[in-house]
């Protein structure tokens, strides 16, 4: 292997809030080996999220997005379409022969991919050796690893994908106090402006739905704080993923002056939706961590998972309130929303 110029392969495949705390590593990465190659496998469905740090011009990021689309190809395993795509799959992921795989997700569908990777001659094929607290993980999927990484069982997401790295290349840990990047500042400038006409500034996003129903914040606790902000100037804006969201984004917004349910909007659209909000407020959930990591005013809220796993620390406007089994009142989230839409610039 090149010490100055290896292959990388990423393999982090899903879901969107994972994909967004495994970005660190590209800059990392390409602080300490400027010259590599690195590729990235992830669901197609989250390719959006890695476009921003595509290599182009004067910037070096990712190489290469290589689109996975497991989610689709099993509602239609029997037909031959699904097999010419997964083979299409195959050999664009075999065009490059890697000297470093690292996969920070412990899933037996992420190790697969590991397995399929056209490797060099003493790869180095790095995942986790254990499962950490409240994250899926597959004991399976380490056999498909030459270099097992052992981690805490209690480690942010982010700490988490940097050991793995940090250990497959045999480097000191890196510490919090070197700041996690995700995306360059020039790109959060250069977004689009919202499509959607119905907005209004000054705004506020509430991501109040999540996939698992024990995490959600009180309907009665949306409501107070969204009229303590409508009454302050604010639209509030209820965005929605499927009918069922959409339903409650319409109870909410019932309730709340002057609030807006908008059209559905897809991932690439939440990067400009996102960044024209002045505060964006949600449960832990992929999109309100996309407003963290693009270090933009967030509040996130913890009902019934552990906040050390996924909290926004890297910038001082972030706040992380609640807990698993501790969920805040309203009260305490009108206080840390007004602090943030209140600070000075």
């Amino acid at each position: 292997m090149s010490t100055s110029s290896p292959k990388i392969l990423l393999v982090k495949l899903s879901s969107l809030g994972d994909v967004l705390h495994n970005l660190p590593l590209v800059w990392d990465l390409r602080a300490r080996l400027p010259d590599a190659q690195i590729d990235w496998v992830v669901e197609e469905a989250y390719v959006h999220l890695l476009e921003p740090l595509l290599s182009k011009d004067d910037f070096r990021g990712i190489d290469r997005i290589i689109p996975f689309g497991l989610r689709r190809w099993k509602k239609h395993l029997f037909e031959l379409s699904t097999w010419k795509q997964f083979f299409s799959f195959k050999r664009h992921l075999q065009e490059i022969s890697y000297d470093v795989v690292i996969e920070t997700q412990g899933l037996l569908k992420s190790a697969l991919v590991c397995a399929l990777a056209k490797k060099s001659p003493n790869a180095v094929v790095a995942g986790l050796a254990n499962a950490t607290q409240f994250s899926g993980y597959e004991p399976l999927a380490k056999c498909f690893y030459n270099h097992q990484v052992q981690v805490p069982v209690q480690t942010h997401a982010v700490d988490r994908s940097r050991l793995v790295m940090c250990s497959a290349f045999d480097w000191l840990a890196i510490k919090r106090s070197d700041t996690p990047h995700f995306y360059a500042s020039r790109i959060e400038v250069d977004l689009l402006k919202p499509s959607i006409s119905q907005l209004k500034t000054p705004y506020v996003l509430f991501f109040h739905s999540t996939a698992r129903e024990a995490k959600r914040w009180s309907n009665t606790a949306w409501v107070a704080l969204g009229i303590e902000l409508s009454n302050r100037g604010y639209q509030v804006v209820l965005p929605w993923g499927n009918a069922a969201e959409k339903a409650v984004s319409t109870v909410l917004a019932k309730q709340i002056p002057n609030a807006l349910v908008p059209p559905a909007f897809s991932i690439e659209d939440a990067f400009a939706v996102i960044a024209g909000a002045a505060l964006t407020v949600g449960v832990d959930t992929g999109l309100t961590h996309l407003a963290a990591v693009l270090g933009l005013p967030t509040v996130e809220i913890y009902c019934d998972s552990p906040r050390w796993k996924t909290e926004g620390y890297w910038a001082y406007h972030i706040r992380n309130v609640g807990d698993i089994g501790l969920s805040p009142d309203a009260a305490e989230l009108i206080k840390v929303s007004v602090e943030l839409l209140t600070r000075p610039a």
